[in-house]
């Protein structure tokens, strides 16, 4: 298939990252000729603008940092038919593009993910293989969406999908936000294998196990309100009213063996918490519909946009 007849673009996040950035724009440009590569500086101190110049990019700065703050401008800024997301610490073998590229059009598709595959030992940090994959289960079973790699950093969308995407997450959360859009929205997704290797001699990653790992899971738990929340208030509501059935079965208890409330604060404590409850899983399903309402709008907007062809 030949490619040259697209616009692909290529967006390249990178944070200190003069090390790898060159290897990665270059190997993008050989592996697909024509390609135009954006590199988004988020506030390099090492001179990673002016590697990724002098390799062929086109470098654009996003001045608040974070990599959520960089695709959010990047889905903004940049016009093309089929968009190339991959991380500029050259870990991910960009010469997996032209698959992925053609996976998309041959869908026709509008995400497909990269699921890495260690091409080292090493590749993956201590802990983070095990959070990706406690991480994948949590969100396939929220929202009912298997997932192999959900925070995959290389992954080449539609532009429908790109001009339909809100990206309001600031940082490393944004790979998580993509997965659920895909869910909310029913995107057409699918996941190609992608080599995963070691970074760069010298060159550190950005990552905070547990202070990332917690972010992300805040986030999830926010997604999980807004598109899920008859689950999300249903278990909150759910809690409440056991509690207030805890506390007040005993006083039912006594009421039906003496024919009196020996403890009225108890059981007035059971019959607030039971109404809390219950009014608390309503509320889920007023948002329930605010949220169908809202994705048929979402959907509205996405088929308005052209798909690849």
């Amino acid at each position: 298939m030949d490619l040259s007849s697209y616009e692909i673009a290529a967006i390249v996040p990178c944070h200190n990252e003069a090390l790898a950035v060159a290897s990665v724009v270059r190997d993008l440009k050989a592996a697909v000729p024509g390609i135009t590569v954006y590199v988004y500086d988020n506030l390099s101190t090492d001179g990673t603008a002016e590697v990724a110049a002098a390799a062929g990019a086109i470098v654009r700065r996003e001045n608040v940092k974070g990599k959520g703050n960089v695709i959010h401008r990047a889905f903004a800024d940049i016009e093309a038919d089929i968009y190339v997301m991959i991380d500029g610490d050259d870990t991910y073998d960009a010469f997996a593009t032209p698959d992925l590229v053609r996976t998309l059009i041959d869908g026709p598709h509008d995400h497909v993910l990269g699921v890495r595959e260690q091409l080292t030992e090493s590749a993956y940090r201590a802990g983070h293989a095990a959070g990706n994959r406690a991480f994948n289960r949590l969100v396939g079973a929220i929202f009912g969406m298997p997932v192999t790699d959900m925070l995959s950093g290389f992954r080449v969308f539609s532009r429908r999908f790109v001009k339909s995407f809100p990206a309001v997450s600031r940082e490393f959360e944004i790979e998580t936000e993509l997965t659920v859009h895909c869910v909310s929205l029913r995107v057409s997704t699918v996941e190609r294998p992608v080599g995963f290797g070691d970074r760069p001699e010298g060159s550190e990653s950005k990552l905070s196990t547990y202070r990332d790992g917690l972010k992300i899971l805040r986030l999830i738990v926010h997604l999980m309100r807004l598109e899920r929340p008859v689950l999300y208030y249903g278990l909150i509501g759910s809690l409440v009213v056991l509690a207030g059935l805890v506390i007040g079965v005993p006083v039912v208890l006594d009421f039906i063996d003496t024919g009196l409330v020996a403890k009225f604060p108890s059981a007035f404590l059971a019959a607030i918490l039971v109404t809390l409850g219950i009014v608390t899983f309503m509320i889920g399903i007023v948002l329930d519909a605010v949220t169908k309402a809202r994705r048929e709008a979402a959907r509205l907007n996405y088929l308005g946009l052209r798909a690849v062809r």
